[in-house]
């Protein structure tokens, strides 16, 4: 078997969650739904999964475990209620589309998600290296940065890789996905109640952000 690929990223930093918070995030992580693309019609979805297997094609090449990726990514984000495209850049940047990706923080898979998530929030069975069972954790620990950091996508995005208060990181992550993976469509998200209104909320949120992590890595570059 070859050597699991190392990943230029960093890692989430361990912090005490409560007992409310943990059992909340743990039950965010149980749902073993089957996956799917949450649009308004069939054509939409076929049409999104098209454009981005196309962009995706040159890093995953073959294209059944492409669209299986791609429907994943699409669910997991829109069941934490974020952006599936912004979950696309954050993947490009932290283990540009590498299963088997380690940090040298010890970060694991495409969202490289650290180790002791799973002994705060999972199942002793659950493999990081797993394509769903990485994509619900990291999607899960992204979406209660936001909540974190009031919906602060630099600072969550900071708390993400480890590196909060310094630009680099939220740069390459909202460059990777304006650049790369922006997609302009209005899409109807149909995942359970419990997350429907949040996810539609953080949507918006998000379209709205870039221009607000610009400004922000400005003034810091500025300084």
């Amino acid at each position: 078997m070859a050597a699991p690929e190392a990943a230029v990223a960093g890692g989430q930093a361990y912090e005490p969650l409560s007992a409310s918070v943990q059992a909340a995030l743990n039950r965010s992580v149980s749902d073993q739904a089957t996956p799917f693309l949450a649009f308004d019609t069939e054509a939409e979805a076929r049409l999104w999964l098209a454009a981005m297997s196309k962009r995706l094609a040159s890093r995953i090449a073959d294209r059944l475990q492409r669209e299986e990726f791609l429907i994943s990514v699409h669910y997991e984000a829109k069941r934490a209620g974020l952006d599936p495209q912004l979950v696309l850049g954050l993947i490009q940047v932290e283990s540009n589309f590498r299963k088997h990706a380690i940090s040298r923080a010890g970060a694991q898979g495409y969202m490289q998600v650290m180790p002791f998530w799973v002994q705060l929030i999972g199942r002793a069975e659950d493999n990081l290296f797993h394509l769903r069972t990485n994509l619900r954790f990291g999607c899960v620990i992204l979406r209660h940065y936001l909540d974190q950091e009031k919906g602060d996508l630099y600072r969550a995005l900071g708390r993400y890789n480890g590196s909060l208060g310094k630009p680099h990181y939220p740069t390459l992550v909202v460059r990777a996905w304006q650049r790369n993976w922006h997609y302009a469509t209005h899409t109807a998200v149909t995942v359970p109640a419990a997350t429907r209104g949040r996810a539609v909320e953080a949507f918006s949120n998000h379209l709205s952000a870039i221009s607000l992590v610009e400004e922000r890595l400005q003034l810091i570059a500025d300084r």
